[in-house]
């Protein structure tokens, strides 16, 4: 694939910003693809390491969540700001900062002695992951015009999506070989030759940009906002939904998000344009990916626990399992750009993938219900999969080419607000329910067979260690208790699904309503001027 950027010695000095030589910018192009395969293979191939992780560091639920809530929580928030750092601080040296951050978490994760130090390790990873996504793509920008560009971005996209496709697996596979530090071990090991490759990356200008232009005050109100509203979702079953600290979490957050509005309207740099909210189009594609966090995100994060808990499959059975989920995010964003080209409305296909993704997890819910085969629920995660990964080829030139030419920068931070955001709140609501749905079920159906200690029962069933709690029953009734651990848990998962499917399908009503009205405004547009 690298000979296609093979170019004569006049075309590269053409091609080639700054007097660039070729093979740095090889090295360049090999080091952010490195990192940027890391970055989802870490979200998504963490999940698998859940039960074992809940194993070995003995934590309850809310901890377990945070293992993920931390990551896409930080991930999602600082998105926002190291785009402004590239500028200010220079798109290599945020780059590098980066990918160290993500590296020492990565070796921090590995060493966490408990659950509180693995979810701090693993916010300061979501850091490193925004830096190597943002400013990532910032180089390749500097760095590459034309064709080439194209070319490069393109393999930015199929590296995020291989690394989403094979984490799983591959996470699953060192969990059967090793364990779960080996995990964070391989992140740190790939992030320490990006760093090595790093020092051939075209130098930074000298001249950047002021420190006044990061608006500090907006990003910070975002973050505790953010952060405040995930700590009321994945805390609330343990607090009490209706309690003092759940209450106060939600005014807090609230207050802070009316308040990161006042400053985004003030602001001379905001770190939002909420102004590109009205252009009803753009509005319609950027929450399409939100109906994919209900539905694709969080049974990425959280169906390998289903699969090795209720199902008692292996690890690598798992990682494997969920390949039928994640392979069309790697095939199918390629043939929904060459429908495009060919005529097909873009409208049309994403309509398309957004009622796959809704019919598949109704028909997940519907199997699990009926407790099917592996092969039938495999049939579900691939038509959520085929959603997905229609809808990933299409969102993010359509809604940039949505806006006018000076609001593109703006209007990308706004989508992958919408996108990283919503993430971080889908993956919190379900941990939430799910724990939420086991706290009523475990003390109704289970407490006669295995005795006293509803929450350790309720903390080992939510992270899937299903056979740890048998052990801690006599052979003769373990048959007994399994089955009806698996009733319980079933009834647990379906009611989650069904409360995410539900929030999913208001979402998409709503975007498909913007859709039209955005198609129909272009139209009329279109109309008058001729």
């Amino acid at each position: 694939m690298m000979d296609s950027f093979e170019v004569t010695t006049e075309n590269d000095e053409r091609l080639t910003m700054g007097g660039i030589h070729r093979t740095n910018r090889t090295f360049m192009l090999f080091a952010v693809l490195m990192a940027v395969f890391v970055v989802p293979s870490s979200i998504s191939g963490t999940a698998i390491a859940l039960p074992f992780i809940s194993v070995e560091l003995q934590s309850d639920p809310a901890s377990l969540q945070w293992v993920v809530n931390a990551f896409n929580l930080t991930f999602a928030c600082f998105t926002l700001i190291w785009g402004k750092f590239a500028d200010v601080f220079g798109r290599k040296r945020s780059f590098i900062a980066g990918a160290l951050i993500y590296t020492l978490a990565s070796i921090g994760s590995g060493l966490a002695p408990n659950i509180l130090w693995l979810d701090i390790f693993r916010a300061l990873a979501g850091i490193g992951g925004a830096a190597i996504f943002s400013c990532g793509s910032a180089l390749f920008t500097q760095t590459f015009e034309g064709e080439q560009r194209t070319r490069v971005f393109a393999l930015f996209g199929v590296t995020a999506g291989l690394g989403i496709t094979f984490g799983p697996t591959v996470s699953g596979i060192l969990l059967e070989l090793w364990s779960w530090q080996a995990i964070f071990a391989m992140h740190a090991v790939v992030l320490t030759a990006v760093l090595v490759m790093s020092s051939n990356i075209p130098s930074d200008a000298d001249e950047v940009g002021s420190v006044s232009q990061v608006d500090f005050p907006g990003a910070a109100l975002f973050i505790a906002g953010m952060f405040l509203l995930m700590l009321a979702v994945s805390r609330g079953y343990e607090w009490g939904w209706l309690s003092l600290k759940t209450a106060l979490a939600v005014l807090l957050g609230g207050v802070m998000f009316i308040l990161f509005i006042v400053r985004v309207k003030r602001a001379v740099h905001p770190v939002l344009n909420l102004g590109l909210l009205r252009n009803h189009g753009f509005l319609g594609l950027i929450l399409v990916p939100v109906v994919a966090s209900f539905t694709f995100v969080t049974l990425l994060t959280y169906f390998p626990t289903y699969l090795t808990g209720m199902m008692q499959q292996s690890a690598a059975t798992a990682g494997l399992m969920m390949l039928f989920l994640t392979l069309p995010v790697l095939v199918l964003p390629l043939i929904a750009g060459n429908l495009v080209s060919r005529g097909v409305r873009t409208t049309r296909l994403i309509f398309f993938s957004i009622v796959c993704m809704l019919l598949g997890i109704g028909l997940l819910g519907l199997l699990v219900e009926l407790s099917v085969s592996l092969s039938w629920l495999a049939a579900a995660l691939l038509l959520i999969g085929i959603g997905m990964g229609i809808s990933a080829g299409l969102v993010d030139g359509e809604a940039l080419s949505s806006v006018n030419a000076d609001e593109t920068g703006m209007a990308a931070g706004v989508l992958n607000t919408f996108r990283l955001g919503s993430e971080a709140v889908a993956v919190a609501l379900y941990g939430a329910f799910i724990s939420a749905s086991l706290t009523r079920l475990v003390p109704e159906h289970l407490s006669q067979l295995k005795g006293g200690n509803d929450e350790a029962w309720i903390a080992g069933m939510a992270s899937g260690n299903f056979t740890e709690l048998l052990e801690q029953v006599n052979a003769r009734e373990q048959a007994v208790l399994s089955h009806e651990m698996i009733a319980v848990y079933k009834m647990a998962f379906t009611t989650t699904n069904a409360l995410l499917g539900s929030i999913a399908v208001i979402v998409s009503l709503l975007a498909m309503y913007c859709l039209r009205k955005g198609n129909r405004l272009v139209h009329c547009r279109e109309a008058l001027r001729r």
